[in-house]
């Protein structure tokens, strides 16, 4: 295969394949989801002017290959499942195969131009996988206690205590992988000092803002506000202005922000007078919280970039 004109090249990955299409020449190819299928996809790719490899966020499927393409070399862009859905719908393409998807990201990548990014390090990439790890034990720790409020017979008891004392066990084990892996990052380390200076972050919420948002420190505030899904989005048409709403972001890093915002308003006096004006102007409570959870990300954001930790500002 040799065209020498810039390709975009779309992969529809699933659990056993890589369904390939690249575009405009209309080449299609499928490869194993494994090392030698990527390595076999890297090998047919080779020589042509590729301009970016475009594919879903799939959790686990798409990792090796994202890896892979990186050791290569090669120009990717990984997008949101959803706007791909969004956008093969626009293309009035309703049927839904892996061959159809494979076209549609081709075609995405040449007419919208996603941003190439390389992945996250080997280090966040790990520690992303014990994070999971962690809220997915926290969500059974929470249900296991709400069982154990209604529960008579002494053996479910029994069975449960010993369930909980299990869940802390490994939530101690993986905390302190968490911690380990930071502390062996210098450069990592240096960021989570920096984000753990500003009142209100704990360690957990700071590794969680640095494992759910990777970019942080190297974005514009309207980004860094974007991503998390703590922009108002406006919603007005002609004479009418409907509500601000936030929507979309990262749902994870917005879980981590809320109770070092609910501190923040009580012991920060810059967030706190920020909220109780924003009170006195007659917004709701929620909306002054998700205010201060948006000024805490730029603020996180801005001494990031700036390489500097947080300092109480002097009369």
């Amino acid at each position: 295969m040799t065209h020498c004109s810039a390709q975009t090249v779309g992969v529809d990955i699933s659990k056993i394949n890589l369904d390939v299409h690249v575009y405009p020449s209309g080449v299609t190819a499928c490869f194993a989801n494994d090392a030698a299928g990527h390595r076999a996809l890297i090998t047919w790719l080779a020589g042509q002017a590729v301009q970016r490899v475009v594919f879903e966020a799939t959790g686990a499927y798409h990792r090796g290959f994202e890896r892979s393409l990186a050791a290569a070399g090669l120009p990717m862009a990984k997008i949101n499942p959803r706007q791909a859905r969004r956008f093969a719908e626009a293309a009035g393409k309703i049927a839904k195969t892996d061959a159809i998807d494979a076209a549609m990201l081709a075609r995405f990548g040449a007419l919208l131009a996603p941003e190439i990014r390389q992945p996250v390090s080997q280090t966040l990439d790990e520690m992303r996988e014990l994070l999971n790890a962690k809220n997915a034990l926290m969500k059974d720790r929470t249900a296991t206690l709400n069982r154990q409020k209604h529960l008579r017979n002494a053996i479910l008891k029994r069975l449960t205590a010993h369930r909980l004392r299990q869940i802390n066990g490994q939530l101690r084990t993986i905390e302190a992988a968490l911690a380990a892996l930071c502390q062996a990052d210098a450069a990592l380390q240096a960021r989570f000092d920096i984000l753990l200076s500003i009142p209100g972050i704990g360690a957990a919420t700071a590794l969680t803002m640095l494992i759910e948002m990777p970019e942080i420190g190297m974005l514009e505030a309207p980004q860094a506000a974007s991503l998390a899904g703590l922009a108002p989005v406006a919603r007005e048409s002609g004479n009418w202005k409907g509500k601000r709403t936030i929507r979309g972001g990262r749902t994870n890093l917005r879980r981590a922000i809320y109770m070092p915002a609910l501190v923040a308003i009580r012991f920060n006096p810059d967030f706190k007078a920020k909220y109780q004006a924003m009170l006195k102007a007659g917004k709701p409570p929620k909306v002054a919280i998700t205010a201060i959870m948006r000024k805490i990300v730029l603020l996180a954001n801005a001494l990031l970039k700036a390489n500097r930790k947080w300092q109480p500002k002097t009369a």
